[in-house]
């Protein structure tokens, strides 16, 4: 199968001026109708490059090892590999593409597996485009996007999973509050950012973030960064006050 591209064209600009690159993007749904036209949506965005589509799941891995894009929106019920089939190859192959879930679909349960196999953001497709168009600029700048209806979904789902689990041993039960510098780290977390991004920001070397990261998974009973944004935006220490 043959990808078909679209692309924008760089407005002029001024002697001496460098253009910003854009965001380019793959967009993957088995509707042609549907696809097509959020492509020339997309397009209109003067920071938005379009770079190719895919259909299914194998044309996805296909487009994405020849285009490299930024952002891939991903839909979940595709024929053939389907979307988290997809993601989880992604994240096996450590793909550096960030990938929006657009989806139909208001299956939590998927929403949760989703997350779990490294997507950046889930926008249902019933969401108005300008707040997609958000998520997509949001995510390249590297924060997770849910809006809080998903949000509040994925949360049941994880506490569920946690009412279910066996109690912690005795003595486990209590845990230690977590320091000012900790609570720092869990917004910039929560806010999407990396551990070099932070080391940096923080003026720490990124190993001493690493070992905050250790102390506040083990105090906090998380087990990745997911579960630990989630939890900061549910206890509102995603903002660092």
């Amino acid at each position: 199968m043959s990808e078909n591209s679209v692309g924008v064209n760089a407005a002029p600009s001024g002697a001496g001026e460098v253009p910003e690159p854009k965001i380019r993007i793959v967009v993957a749904d088995d509707h042609p109708i549907f696809r097509d036209g959020l492509c020339k949506l997309l397009a209109l965005e003067p920071d938005f490059e379009v770079v190719a589509q895919a259909q299914d799941g194998h044309q996805v891995l296909e487009v994405l090892q020849k285009h490299d894009p930024d952002i891939l929106l991903l839909d979940l019920k595709m024929p053939g590999l389907d979307g988290l089939a997809t993601l989880q190859r992604l994240q096996a192959n450590r793909q550096r593409t960030k990938v929006i879930v657009l989806t139909a679909s208001e299956d939590k349960n998927e929403f949760v597996q989703a997350m779990k196999f490294g997507t950046s953001g889930i926008v249902l497709k019933q969401t108005a485009t300008e707040l997609l168009i958000k998520s997509i600029r949001k995510v390249h700048a590297g924060e997770i996007w849910l809006d809080s209806h998903t949000t509040a979904a994925v949360m049941r789902q994880f506490a569920a999973a946690e009412e279910t689990a066996p109690p912690p041993p005795r003595g486990e039960r209590e845990r230690s509050p977590l320091s000012q510098r900790e609570r720092e780290i869990v917004a910039l977390v929560a806010q999407g950012f990396k551990n070099k991004e932070m080391a940096e920001k923080m003026f720490i070397s990124e190993q001493t973030v690493k070992n905050h990261l250790h102390n506040i998974f083990d105090k906090l009973g998380v087990s990745d960064r997911l579960e630990l944004a989630l939890y900061a935006i549910h206890n509102n220490l995603h903002t660092g006050k």
